[in-house]
């Protein structure tokens, strides 16, 4: 077994042109202030990283792991969220989604769809420059605003939809293979990706895609009344990333998973600071313990109640305090007799 490494903290939630958030030097510092020992790096604040100088030079990337290093910082992954949502973007959500692209293609669905693919290609070298091993991104949707469908889904809408988006996605896996890098999707609502039905329907279609893995943020699951627990399980070969983000679910007789189009403070389920929701985080660092997993436990600070920075304090020590120190020997070896096969035939009755 190996030890979880952490704290970390994604750093898409804190990005700012206010200091110390307005730059790379200054945000390592802030965070290792705190206690955090790595950051995931979102790819498209450009105080933080110039993703296309990554992708082609290494020297640059040296440059930034230096920035973090000098204040003990890893840089531990890098996130393409934004760009990947662009991938496969259904027409309802065509303007919404229109300020996550460069203002040269938005109003083009198209030239912005080619946009996100190349993001993600330099993603797949900036990774590898980096020296990592992981990336973390969203899948997109096509297909979510039939989620829950009136009148009924047509036939066959649903698979045209996923054989769509595994088109999509087949290069861009096949860009980070070749760069060494595993593609983790966040199973998340809004994304065609959000549960592990709709993880393994992609799954099939890019042909088990050895890159195709995930990232496993358990709050999402808990506003979807899945068990987070028993989804460790299921995925063990898949999960490559772990988002650290606390949940709530209090149905009521007016309100379920769906939040009756309320704000996030009036919704049933919510995302809380760390500790302050629902999620069993005892269960989950001893089941990956158990796992050998061997990445990050990265903090995503969402709450509808707590300030960001209050957020991220206790979310280190949060972090820290469930991170099991796994063991190198068995609890009992002090007892143990030292025995042989011979004695153990002894003991059986077989000799």
């Amino acid at each position: 077994m190996r030890t979880i490494k952490g704290p970390a903290i994604f750093l898409a939630q804190f990005a700012s042109d206010q200091p110390p958030f307005n730059s790379l030097d200054t945000v390592c510092e802030w965070a290792a202030g705190l206690g955090y020992k790595g950051i995931q790096l979102p790819s498209w604040v450009g105080d933080y990283i110039d993703l296309e100088k990554a992708a082609t030079s290494k020297d640059y990337c040296d440059e930034l792991k230096g920035i973090a290093g000098a204040h003990g910082i890893t840089i531990t992954e890098l996130s393409t969220h934004l760009q990947g949502q662009l991938v496969a973007v259904h027409p309802a959500y065509d303007t919404a989604f229109d300020g996550f692209a460069a203002p040269e293609v938005r109003g083009n669905p198209k030239a912005r769809q080619e946009w996100a693919v190349q993001q993600l290609k330099w993603a797949a070298a900036a990774s590898r420059n980096m020296g990592m091993t992981g990336h973390a991104t969203f899948s997109g949707a096509l297909a979510w605003p039939y989620v829950y469908p009136w009148p009924q889904r047509p036939a066959g809408l649903v698979e045209e939809a996923f054989d769509e988006l595994a088109r999509r996605w087949t290069p861009i896996l096949g860009a980070f293979d070749d760069a060494g890098v595993d593609v983790c999707y966040e199973i998340h609502p809004g994304e065609d990706l959000h549960d592990g039905v709709t993880y393994e329907m992609f799954l099939e279609r890019v042909n088990n895609h050895a890159r195709a893995n995930i990232l496993y943020d358990p709050s999402h699951f808990v506003l979807q009344a899945l068990d987070y627990i028993d989804f460790l399980d299921i995925y063990e070969d898949r999960i490559r990333m772990f988002h650290v983000k606390d949940a709530e679910f209090n149905p009521t007789g007016r309100q379920g998973v769906y939040g009756g189009y309320q704000s996030w403070v009036d919704r049933a389920g919510r995302f809380r600071s760390l500790g302050d929701g629902q999620v069993d985080f005892g269960a989950i660092f001893s089941k990956l313990a158990a796992m050998d997993f061997d990445g990050w436990a990265v903090l995503e600070w969402e709450c509808a109640l707590k300030h960001p920075e209050d957020g991220a304090r206790e979310g280190a020590e949060f972090i820290a305090n469930h991170i099991i120190r796994v063991t190198d020997h068995a609890f009992d070896d002090f007892a143990s007799g030292g025995t042989d096969k011979a004695a153990n035939r002894k003991m059986l009755g077989l000799d």
